[in-house]
């Protein structure tokens, strides 16, 4: 059984016992959080598809841990104009761990 959700911005497709990378959520470590913008639901052969979202549905994680993101660097050069601006960002981060996918029909 898996399904597919969206949070911050993206969508992730997630099955029961995966770990994922989210963007930062505001709760603590240990924490069991709802994703309700459920976007489909599968198990085996039966598939429901949301108008945008799946009616009943619900995915259950816990919060795992908090962090951020290795650095990327930004460089911003024009040649023969002694101009170089450099810039570097780290994004947050929260691991999620899927511990269940609900649905009404299936």
């Amino acid at each position: 059984m898996y399904a597919v959700i969206k949070t911050g911005g993206k969508q992730y497709k997630v099955s029961q016992g995966d770990t994922l990378r989210v963007e930062k959520l505001f709760a603590n470590e240990g924490d069991n959080i709802e994703f309700n913008d459920v976007l489909l639901v599968a198990d085996g052969g039966k598939i429901e598809i949301g108008s945008p979202q799946v009616d009943g549905g619900k995915v259950t994680a816990t919060i795992e841990a908090h962090g951020r993101g290795k650095k990327i660097k930004i460089i911003k050069f024009k040649r023969r104009k002694h101009h170089m601006k450099q810039m570097g960002h780290r994004q947050y981060y929260t691991d999620v761990k899927i511990t269940d996918i609900m649905a009404n029909n299936i």
